[in-house]
């Protein structure tokens, strides 16, 4: 799937490829692109107050250029993340 997203300010089009998906469950995903590959993976499951928690991992391995801002990228990904998942919870919740 296409996906284009902003980070760092830039602009940034990625395709991912679905590896694994359990409806309602679990979602990976993954694209080879970029200066920092990486793959993600969504759990779903019950959180034990009647509401789902929904739990995101990215995993990857920087580029020999990526290496040298590996920190500062990994700390932007954790942003963006946590915009992007507040983003999503108030979608869910309208």
């Amino acid at each position: 799937m296409a996906f284009v997203a902003r980070f760092l300010g830039r602009q940034i089009a990625y395709t991912y490829e679905v590896s694994e998906l359990e409806p309602g469950r679990k979602l990976v995903m993954s694209t080879a692109e970029g200066p920092f590959p990486m793959e993600t993976t969504y759990t779903w499951g019950p959180s034990g107050t009647g509401s789902t928690l929904m739990t995101l991992r990215n995993r990857g391995e920087p580029d020999r250029l990526g290496k040298i801002a590996a920190p500062m990228v990994a700390a932007a990904i954790r942003r963006a993340n946590q915009k992007d998942l507040a983003s999503h919870k108030l979608l869910m919740e309208r």
